[in-house]
Formats: C-alpha cells, structure tokens, sequence
C-alpha cells in the first residue's frame, strides 16, 4: 500500500518564515545591546540565522518527502487603473484670500478648521494606501517565496529517506537563496 505524500500549506509556511525572521531580528538585537556591533556584522548575523533554519526545514522537507499546496487567495480579479483616474491632471486648489477685519478673523478661523479637517482626512487616505502598500509586498514576497520552495520540495519524491541527496540539494538551494545577499552585503562593505 502507497503512503500519500503529505502537504504543507503555503500560507503556514509563509507565517512561520515571517515569524522566523521576526525572531531573528529580535534575536540580533538582544545579542546586540551589550555589543557594539556594525551593520554588516548584525546583517551576517540574521543573515546566518535565516540561511541555517531555511536549511534546516528544506532538509527536513526533502527527507520526510513533504510537498506544498498553495491556499493564497488569488488576485485575479484586480485590474489596474480601477481606482485612480485617467485623466493625468491633478487637482488644483486655489488659496482664497480673507480680508482684514472681524470677517477676515472670522473666515481664517473657519479655513484653519477646514484645511486641518482636509489634512486629517489626508492622513487617513495616507494610512491606507500605507497599509494596502504593504499588503501588495507581503502578497509578492509570499509569491516569490512560496514559488522558490515549491520548486526546491518538487524534488521531495526523490530525496525520500536519504539525508544526503537531501542535505545536498538543501544546501545547494539555500546557498542560491541567500548567497547573493551575503555577496551583496560583502560587495557594500569592500566598496566603502
């Protein structure tokens, strides 16, 4: 009788990375209060940290033959263009201009009421592009990740039950993913 392959989700998955990389920064920092350590060395730090778990569950992964269903919600239905218009001209405002007077006090009073009403208003469509901004990255760093590792565990069926093949393409893969940032951080660093 054949055993069914077990799945992880894509969205746990992605939490846990999340939570991965928030713990290592946190770690990083705590480590780093009584230190006084650079940038780069704080970058190598996480950097080393992510690499080791990324290789740790990718070769866990391969070995115990684990694949990944994507249960992202799809964005198919959005289409650009939808919410801003096409006109290409901004609004205008002119400054009105108030007279000298009680009716000048009066009606600045009331332009100081308004223009700060305005600029509430503002922060608030601000908070949101803010917010909605930040869900797009989330979204395309679930994607871009979520496709990487769906990739690396199409591999699972043949790595099943042999820690080495499995360490080998863990760490080949892990190697690709991270490499080239650790290459970026030492390119910064003998540039300066």
């Amino acid at each position: 009788m054949k055993t069914k392959q077990p799945y992880l989700k894509g969205k746990s998955v992605f939490i846990v990375s999340l939570l991965v990389i928030g713990i290592t920064i946190l770690t990083v920092y705590l480590t780093g209060i009584n230190y006084n350590r650079s940038l780069t060395s704080n970058l190598y730090l996480s950097l080393g940290i992510i690499a080791s778990a990324l290789f740790l569950f990718m070769t866990y992964g391969l070995y115990t033959g684990i694949g990944l269903i994507d249960n992202f919600p799809k964005f198919r239905n959005f289409k650009s263009g939808d919410f801003l218009a096409h006109s290409g001209t901004g609004p205008t405002m002119e400054i009105p201009s108030v007279g000298d007077g009680i009716s000048g006090i009066v009606l600045s009073i009331l332009l100081w009421i308004a223009m700060s009403i305005l600029f509430v208003i503002l922060l608030i469509v601000l908070e949101a592009v803010f917010w909605f901004s930040l869900f797009i990255i989330l979204a395309m760093l679930y994607w871009i990740f979520f496709r990487a590792l769906k990739f690396v565990f199409n591999k699972s069926k043949d790595t099943k039950g042999d820690i080495g093949i499995s360490a080998v393409y863990s760490l080949t893969y892990t190697l690709l993913y991270v490499g080239w940032i650790f290459g970026i951080v030492y390119l910064t660093e003998i540039i300066k």
